[in-house]
């Protein structure tokens, strides 16, 4: 038989029901624990008067804002499975997203009232709800006050789903991850722990929250924790850093992909920023480059590399701070409750260093897709999740992300992964950004394009970067062929969308002259 699945927000509404669980930068909101859950409990009451069921989906599409956590925990209180729905989309890909998912009501952002208009024409979702920011009289709030206060908790187990994250879709569309309240608990467990996470904890969260980094990486696990979380609706790299100078906030995590930091770093205010009330800070998501690691190390910040995906929770992997010098570059080794393991093309395990595809098991892991069976078989085999990831493991145990298979080229019959070139891209000071992709050669098959962002009133010539390739990266590795933009592009999340550059330029390129 279930059991009721344990209720984070009623917990530390009974043992701390005065403490701040969030605070909403922008408009200095702040929402008590007792608060948290009172809410959260009345817009469950809300949905049940409405008709939602256990295992019926629930929409959200919304900034980094407060009833964003309401949600989430109504859904959870009730047994609905909760789907953030990425703001940045369009309207035919939420309508695919949610055609998909079948949701049975949307929880909206007045913001994205006029996508929403175009949705209803093309989904058929039978509810919606508005909420507004500092509007005491939307029909969100409207909802919650006329709500019951008193709910009693429909019994569900860790085997049950609690959200359905959509990935990113960088190929063909996007598959609904499913992510279980076992997965979120152990995420908590495996993250939480090597991260310092505790009812102490105070962070920064400036990922979207409809994103597995920005939900789970920390501020999940900080609510479990029964800490805080202060929210950034968007994310400005002068205010992260105004934010973290603040002792009165007193943040004391962050978490972000690569990008974030890089322009954090870059911006003028870094220097004179306080940083040493930070005790645990994580970058993933994306191959980091090593001036982006050693700079925030260097002013004191203990900043951890890890691995993940939205099938892992997110958590897979992580270096520990004690680590991050001497394994500079590496994503660590599997975090408490997993296990992985590097295979060949023809699956056997690879314990010689050997590049291959990194394999992840355990209960931090999606049982599969929404809707989906296909694409649930082809990504398991028995009971390992594999990553699509290239990677490979050091003599100490220590796993490197080489990079994404799919971004991986072939020249001359030489793999080359586009990270470790732009490592050495990074190295140049004029660089802000880079990024390389595989392009048509007669001779070789392909050879490397590298595709930059200078810094602000900087300039460099292409012989120039070639001539620095050449001396940091064997022959076959080095680009041949460098463009200069404005701006990379990135998805939500800030990766790199490759597939975007690769439109771009693959198909104006011709071959080079042999």
């Amino acid at each position: 038989m279930p059991v009721p699945y344990y209720d984070w927000t009623e917990h530390n509404a009974n043992i701390r029901p005065n403490k701040v669980a969030i605070l909403d930068s922008d408009n200095q909101q702040t929402l008590t624990y007792k608060q948290l859950n009172t809410r959260a409990n009345q817009l469950g009451s809300w949905l049940k008067v409405n008709d939602i069921k256990k295992g019926d989906r629930v929409a959200i599409l919304m900034p980094n804002c407060p009833e964003f956590f309401e949600a989430q925990f109504a859904c959870s209180k009730i047994g609905a499975i909760c789907l953030p729905l990425n703001w940045r989309l369009t309207a035919p890909e939420l309508e695919y997203i949610l055609n998909d998912s079948t949701p049975s009501v949307v929880i909206y952002d007045e913001k994205f009232s006029e996508l929403i208009v175009k949705l209803k024409t093309t989904c058929a979702v039978p509810t919606y709800l508005e909420i507004a920011e500092n509007k005491s009289d939307s029909p969100y709030e409207t909802a919650i006050s006329a709500s019951s206060e008193a709910l009693t908790p429909t019994p569900c187990t860790h085997d049950d789903t609690s959200m359905i994250m959509y990935t990113s879709g960088t190929t063909g569309h996007p598959k609904g991850a499913l992510i279980t309240h076992g997965m979120t608990f152990y995420n908590c467990v495996n993250l939480g722990i090597p991260a310092g996470v505790s009812s102490k904890a105070i962070q920064l969260v400036v990922l979207p929250l409809f994103h597995t980094g920005g939900l789970n990486c920390y501020a999940n696990p900080i609510l479990h924790a029964g800490g805080q979380v202060v929210l950034m609706r968007d994310f400005d790299p002068g205010r992260a850093l105004g934010l973290i100078n603040d002792a009165e906030i007193g943040i004391t995590h962050f978490f972000a992909v690569p990008a974030p930091y890089q322009f954090m770093m870059q911006h003028p205010d870094f220097d004179t920023t306080d940083l040493s009330r930070i005790v645990g800070a994580g970058v993933g998501g994306a191959p980091c480059a090593e001036t982006i690691l050693t700079t925030w190390l260097q002013r004191g910040v203990p900043l951890v590399q890890g691995w993940g995906m939205t099938e892992t929770s997110p958590g897979g992997t992580a270096l520990e701070a004690d680590d991050a010098l001497r394994k500079i570059g590496s994503a660590g080794k599997a975090l408490m409750h997993t296990e992985i393991k590097v295979i060949d093309d023809s699956g056997d395990e690879i314990t010689d260093g050997g590049v291959g595809e990194l394999l992840i098991r355990g209960p931090n892991i999606t049982p599969g897709y929404w809707n989906n069976p296909e694409a649930t078989r082809k990504t398991f085999t028995d009971d390992w999740l594999m990553t699509g990831d290239a990677a490979r493991v050091d003599e100490e145990g220590f796993l490197y992300i080489v990079d994404r298979w799919k971004d991986m080229y072939i020249s001359g019959g030489e793999n080359v992964y586009p990270a470790e070139v732009e490592n050495i891209l990074y190295q140049l000071p004029e660089v802000a950004e880079a990024a390389i992709i595989g392009v048509p050669d007669e001779r070789w098959g392909e050879t490397g394009k590298a595709v930059l962002v200078l810094k602000q009133n900087q300039t460099i010539e292409t012989d120039t970067v070639i001539q620095h390739c050449i001396q940091n990266l064997a022959k076959f590795k080095v680009p041949q062929t460098v463009e200069f933009i404005e701006a990379l592009p990135r998805n939500a999340t800030g990766k790199v969308l490759k597939r975007t550059l690769r439109d771009q330029y693959v198909s104006k390129d011709t071959p080079a002259v042999t």
